[in-house]
C-alpha cells in the first residue's frame, strides 16, 4: 500500500490517556490507515526521531467567526498545535443577518469581543442571510484547520427583532421565528446554541448586547427546542451572581435553575469557570454544581484555563490610564511622539497625577482594570515569574506610574506589562483542570485581540504543567487538549491516533515546546492591531492528512474542513 504521508520514528501519545509508545504513522487519503513499522513508500516522509506524534489539538471557545474570512489558518490557534476549533460562543455570531442588517451583529460584537467593524467590513464579503446559507459560506471557503460553529442567540435575536432586540421582551411570535430559525440551524450543522447573561458583555454605548434582554423563558425555550432534536450542546456565558455574600441566594437560584435545564431538556450545558481574586470561594460551588447535576440525570461540564488570564498592557496596545483626559491626548499620538513627549518632566508629573483618577467607564470583559500596582507584572518572559510595579516602585523609590513609563522606554515602548482578572492563584488553576467534569479549553482565539493572548493555553500545558511542574503525564495532558474535547462537541473521527480515524495529527518535541512572547502586528482587513504568540517546539501541524503548518510556517496546504453537527451527517 502506497501513503501519501508516512511520520517515521516518532513517539504516539495517542490521545486516549495509554502508555506512549515508537510507531510510524501512515495517512491515506486523509485518514489514518496504519500504525506500526511501516517500510511501503510515501509521496511525502516526517522524520519525527525524538518527537511525540500527537492527535491535533481541539479549541473549543474561539470566537473566529470573522477571523475564518481572512485567515484560513486560524492564528493563533494553529501555531499551537490546534487543528479544529469551535466558534460562535457567548451567543455571538454573524449568522443569521442578512446584509443591510450587518451593523447589528457588529454592535453586539465591537465592545463585548474587541472586534474591529472596520476589520469586519473590509474582511467579510455578506452572502448570507440565514445560518445555513452562512454555513454553506464557510463550507465554500479555503481552510487550513477545520472549522465547527454554534448560533448565537444575539444574531438571532437581532434576526427576527431588529432593534427592539436590545431593548424588549421577545413576543410569542418572535420566539416561533427564533425556535424556527434555530431548528433550521442544527438541521443544517450548527453544533448548538450559545448565550450571553454576562454583564461583561455591553455594546459600545453601554447598553447589553442583545442576548441579554432576554428572559429565562426564552432561553429555556431555545434549549428546549434542541432537546426535542435531540442535538446540539448549550454554551453560556453566565450570570455574575454570589459575587458578594449577600448574593448566595441569588447564586443558589441560578444554579437551580441551570441544573434544572439541563436534566429537563437532556441538552449538554457548558460555560467557563475561573477563580477570581474578587469573588472567593464561588468556583468551589460551580463544581459542586456539575457534580450535582450529573446527580439528578443532566449533562453539565465546565470550561477551564491552564493558567491565569490576564490583559496584556503596553503602550503599542492598551493602558488602564488611556480613556483619562491627559492621557487620551498624549496615546493619540504616534508612537515615536509619545516616546519623546515622555520625557518631559511637566507631562510625566501630569501624567502621574491624572493616573490616581478613576476612569468612569466601568472596565468590562478583557479591558484593562482600575490599576492595582501589586497586580500589574512586567512581562519580559512569557512564562515568568514576573514581578510586580510595585514591588520594582519600592525598589526605585519611585511612583508606580512613573515607573511603568521609564521601564516602558527602556525598551523603546515595546514592553509588555500582565494585569491578571481570573485565575490568579495557580494552585486553583491546577484544581479547576483536574476536575473530571472539566476540560481544558477557552483560548477566546479571534476575540479580544489587542487585549489579552491566550491562545497558548494548549502550549502552556505542556510546557508548564507537565515539564516543569510534572502535575500531569503527558500522556494526561494530551488526552486532556485531544479526546476530551473532541467528545464533548462529538468530533467522532478526531482526538485519537487510531486507524480510521481523521489525521489530524501534531509532531513536537516535548523538551523544547513553550510559548514565545508575544507581539503586536497590524495584520487585520483595514489595518486594524492585534496581538499575536507564536511557539517553539512544533515540528509540524496535519490537518486531514496534510502538512499545514512547519516549524511554524504555514505550508500553503488548504485542506481544513467545516465540522458541521451530527443532524446534517444524517441529513
Amino acid at each position: 500500500m502506497a501513503y501519501d504521508l508516512v511520520i517515521k520514528n516518532g513517539t504516539v501519545v495517542d490521545g486516549s490517556g495509554l502508555p506512549r509508545y515508537r510507531a510510524d504513522v501512515g495517512v491515506r487519503h486523509g485518514r489514518i490507515a496504519a500504525i506500526g513499522r511501516i517500510r511501503e513508500r510515501a509521496r511525502e516522509v516526517l522524520d519525527a526521531d525524538g518527537r511525540v506524534v500527537a492527535p491535533g489539538f481541539v479549541d473549543a471557545h474561539t470566537h473566529m467567526d470573522a477571523q475564518v474570512f481572512w485567515d484560513p489558518m486560524g492564528t493563533c490557534s494553529s501555531w499551537h498545535g490546534v487543528t479544529s476549533v469551535v466558534m460562535g460562543n457567548c451567543g455571538f455570531t454573524l449568522a443569521p443577518c442578512a446584509a443591510k442588517d450587518k451593523d447589528l451583529v457588529m454592535r453586539n460584537l465591537e465592545r463585548a469581543e474587541d472586534i474591529s467593524p472596520e476589520a469586519m467590513n473590509a474582511g467579510i464579503e455578506w452572502t448570507w442571510t440565514t445560518f445555513p446559507e452562512y454555513l454553506d459560506t464557510l463550507d465554500r471557503l479555503p481552510k487550513g484547520i477545520n472549522y465547527g460553529g454554534y448560533i448565537g442567540h444575539s444574531a438571532l435575536r437581532t434576526y427576527v427583532m431588529g432593534e427592539r432586540a436590545f431593548e424588549a421582551a421577545a413576543s410569542d411570535d418572535d420566539l416561533a421565528l427564533m425556535e424556527r430559525e434555530l431548528r433550521d440551524a442544527i438541521r443544517a450543522g450548527a453544533l448548538g446554541f450559545t448565550t450571553s447573561r454576562s454583564p461583561s458583555h455591553e455594546t459600545m454605548d453601554r447598553r447589553p448586547v442583545a442576548s441579554r434582554v432576554a428572559t429565562w423563558n426564552e432561553v429555556r425555550r431555545l434549549v428546549g427546542a434542541m432537546g426535542e432534536m435531540g442535538a446540539g450542546i448549550f454554551e453560556i456565558a453566565g450570570e455574575a451572581v454570589g459575587r458578594t455574600a449577600d448574593d448566595r441566594e441569588g447564586l443558589r437560584e441560578y444554579h437551580g435553575r441551570l441544573r434544572d435545564l439541563a436534566v429537563a431538556s437532556g441538552v449538554p450545558i457548558t460555560w467557563g469557570l475561573f477563580s477570581r481574586r474578587e469573588a472567593p470561594g464561588i468556583w468551589r460551588a460551580y463544581l459542586d454544581l456539575l457534580d450535582e447535576t450529573a446527580a439528578a440525570g443532566g449533562r453539565m461540564f465546565a470550561q477551564v484555563h491552564s493558567r491565569a488570564l490576564a490583559v496584556v498592557l503596553s503602550f503599542r496596545t492598551n493602558l488602564p490610564f488611556d480613556r483619562l483626559p491627559v492621557w487620551k491626548d498624549l496615546r493619540a499620538l504616534p508612537l515615536a511622539e509619545q516616546q519623546q513627549r515622555l520625557r518631559d518632566p511637566e507631562l510625566r508629573r501630569r501624567l502621574v497625577e491624572a493616573a490616581r483618577e478613576r476612569d468612569q467607564r466601568r472596565a468590562i470583559g478583557a479591558e484593562p482594570r482600575a490599576t492595582g500596582y501589586e497586580w500589574i507584572f512586567v512581562m519580559d518572559t512569557p512564562e515568568g515569574p514576573h514581578r510586580s510595579i510595585a514591588e520594582i516602585a519600592r525598589e526605585r523609590t519611585a511612583d508606580p506610574v512613573e515607573t511603568m513609563i521609564d521601564l516602558a522606554l527602556e525598551r523603546d515602548l515595546d514592553r509588555f506589562f500582565l494585569q491578571p482578572i481570573a485565575n490568579e492563584d495557580q494552585d486553583h488553576a491546577l484544581e479547576l483542570m483536574r476536575h473530571p467534569r472539566t476540560v481544558v479549553t477557552f483560548s477566546d482565539s479571534g476575540a479580544h485581540v489587542s487585549q489579552i493572548m491566550d491562545a497558548s493555553l494548549q502550549t502552556h500545558l505542556l510546557s508548564h504543567w507537565v515539564r516543569q511542574k510534572q502535575a500531569f503525564t503527558l500522556e494526561q495532558a494530551v488526552r486532556m487538549l485531544t479526546l476530551v474535547p473532541a467528545t464533548l462537541w462529538g468530533f467522532a473521527d478526531r482526538g485519537l491516533v487510531r486507524e480510521g480515524m481523521a489525521a489530524d495529527l501534531v509532531v513536537f518535541d516535548p523538551d523544547r515546546v513553550a510559548p514565545e512572547m508575544p507581539d503586536v502586528v497590524y495584520d487585520l482587513p483595514a489595518g486594524a492591531r492585534r496581538l499575536v504568540q507564536k511557539a517553539r517546539g512544533y515540528a509540524a501541524t496535519v490537518v486531514n492528512g496534510e502538512v499545514v503548518l512547519r516549524d511554524g510556517t504555514p505550508t500553503g496546504a488548504l485542506p481544513g474542513r467545516l465540522l458541521r453537527g451530527p443532524l446534517a451527517a444524517r441529513s
